[in-house]
């Protein structure tokens, strides 16, 4: 199967997302003193109402899953949502955060290889050539750090389960649309972290949430849940997810914009440099080729038929 090329407006939804999740750095900040399990619940939660109810005013139609569907959208959940958490908090406490988001920044590659592969067609020369300079540039803009071999261990984790988030999605796009997906994922992941929340931190945490914690936690679950899932998922359905994976080298230069203008200081020579590599790679793994990008996602299920099941019952 032919490798799809990408236009600059199907990467619009997917550059858009990641700069909500790398924008929201300053706020995620206020949240740190919380209650881990039950503040990211309390998100996915609200996540999952505010996703039903925009999808009914776009006339978006949502599905239940079915049979295997299960099995991915429960897995993405576990490991794009929940996981993902809980290997950032645990690794943090053997590894410098900068290891942490240079894990994160090897995603590129990992979404070039096995992406495709999902998609059941050759990955991408020009992506596989321009992943690594995007990871390159995103280790720069991040710096790096110190660590062990236990919180080498949960970085790798972390890496997993951020491909996981994207990789996962794809066999189920095409019938359950970003929309569909979006919904699932984050009311399995609420599900998930509500029982976490409740065991590990007792079903009192959610009192010791302050204004600020509320006020941090809706942002989160408007703009960088509800809303970047959605852009995100539109631009992996309509380029596949070893292009749209380039484009997660964006959060990284969106956050250090943010904390350039909310007081962490003109950048350092290492972050510019940073900036201007992932940009070399963005342009040299996202030109146009000439060739039309159909949509692609749910390749992997050919047979699987359009018609849908019982609607999702919202509430």
């Amino acid at each position: 199967m032919n490798t799809p090329s990408a236009s600059f407006a199907q990467l619009v939804p997917g550059m858009a997302g990641m700069m909500l999740v790398g924008g929201s750095v300053t706020v995620s900040r206020v949240l740190v003193d919380a209650p881990l399990f039950t503040t990211q619940a309390v998100r996915y939660v609200a996540a999952t109402a505010i996703l039903v109810l925009f999808a009914r005013l776009a006339g978006a139609r949502l599905v239940w899953p079915r049979g295997r569907e299960w099995l991915w959208l429960t897995g993405l959940a576990l490991t794009g949502l929940v996981l993902f958490n809980v290997a950032v908090v645990r690794g943090v406490a053997h590894a410098e955060p900068a290891v942490i988001a240079v894990a994160v920044a090897c995603a590129p590659l990992v979404l070039g290889v096995v992406g495709p592969l999902l998609e059941r067609r050759r990955p991408s020369r020009q992506v596989l050539l321009a992943a690594p300079v995007v990871m390159v540039g995103a280790m720069l803009v991040e710096g790096t750090g110190h660590t062990d071999a236990v919180g080498v261990a949960w970085a790798a984790l972390v890496l997993g389960c951020e491909a996981g988030f994207t990789l996962l999605a794809v066999p189920v796009l095409r019938r359950h649309s970003p929309w569909g997906v979006s919904v699932h994922a984050t009311w399995l992941g609420g599900l998930m972290l509500a029982v976490l929340g409740a065991t590990a931190e007792g079903p009192q945490a959610v009192r010791e949430l302050s204004g600020p914690h509320w006020a941090a936690t809706g942002y989160q679950a408007l703009l960088v849940t509800a809303v970047a899932f959605v852009l995100w998922y539109s631009t992996v359905r309509a380029v596949g997810s070893g292009h749209a994976g380039l484009l997660t080298g964006i959060a990284p230069l969106a956050a250090a914009a943010v904390g350039a203008v909310t007081g962490s200081g003109v950048p350092r020579p290492s972050v510019w440099l940073g900036i201007a590599v992932v940009l070399v790679g963005l342009t040299a793994g996202l030109r146009p080729r000439g060739v039309p990008a159909p949509e692609i996602a749910g390749v992997g299920h050919p047979a699987d038929p359009g018609p849908e099941s019982t609607a999702v019952r919202s509430g």
